[in-house]
């Protein structure tokens, strides 16, 4: 009897440890303004063969409401996952990462707003470099395809750079208005990658913004499309969030 009561109180610290050093193994990557899903690739590679499971969000860019919308849906089908977002993917995700599903946030070149902040009010806060934004009707905005592969990829090989300035997404210019309602990086774990040669996300606003949020933070030489120049390093640091994650 004795040693049958041992066994269950072995089999049960065994099943408690476990479950405390079990990672979670779901990412949810969410692409930020003029672009869409498709430019996670190299990084969802990497994590898939690492044997994570991978949902790349497709927002519409209609609205900020919208694009909440989106990922929510994934997320209330999601395992417990890691939320990326890049860019103003950043917004997106710190108002869903209250979401049960959600147990760590990583922030890629992107907004990570306080209640009450708006993407364009922290980019006025410490403006980019580029200013090559600009409005192509029905309220929608885009980038200019010629300074795009300069302004948003430069690091990338260059055919890619003028296909993804050619195909990208426009976005409605009220989401740039759009104000946060939660902060959930105050709550959940935070990582972050800063570009240093980004010129659509000031660096330095992307420090202050990951230093306000405590983010376990990286910075890497390159562009704001550092998550298809530097894959790897990117697809590290969210490996390292859902290790990190109960």
């Amino acid at each position: 009897m004795k040693a049958l009561v041992l066994a269950m109180v072995a089999g049960t610290a065994l099943a408690v440890t476990c479950s405390a050093s079990a990672a979670v193994k779901t990412i949810v990557l969410v692409h930020g303004a003029f672009s869409d899903g498709s430019g996670w690739e190299p990084v969802a590679d990497i994590l898939e063969r690492d044997g994570y499971s991978v949902r790349a969000v497709q927002q519409p860019e209609t609205s900020f409401e919208d694009d909440v919308a989106a990922t929510r849906r994934v997320l209330d089908k999601s395992d417990p996952c890691v939320l990326v977002g890049h860019s103003y993917a950043g917004m997106i995700i710190t108002e869903l990462g209250a979401h049960p599903a959600v147990k760590s946030l990583v922030y890629v070149m992107a907004f990570q707003p306080e209640v009450g902040e708006s993407a364009g009010a922290l980019n006025g806060r410490i403006p980019p470099a580029s200013n090559s934004i600009g409005p192509i009707g029905d309220g929608f905005v885009q980038i200019n395809p010629d300074a795009f592969p300069t302004d948003f990829a430069a690091d990338v090989p260059k055919p890619l750079a003028r296909f993804m300035a050619i195909s990208q997404v426009p976005i409605s210019a009220a989401v740039f208005g759009a104000k946060a309602t939660v902060a959930s990086w105050k709550t959940k774990p935070s990582y972050a990658v800063i570009a240093r040669q980004d010129r659509m996300i000031n660096p330095d606003l992307q420090r202050f913004m990951t230093q306000r949020a405590r983010s376990q933070t990286i910075e890497l030489p390159g562009s704001h499309a550092v998550f298809i120049s530097h894959a790897t390093e990117v697809a590290a640091l969210i490996e390292k969030a859902a290790k990190a994650a109960d």
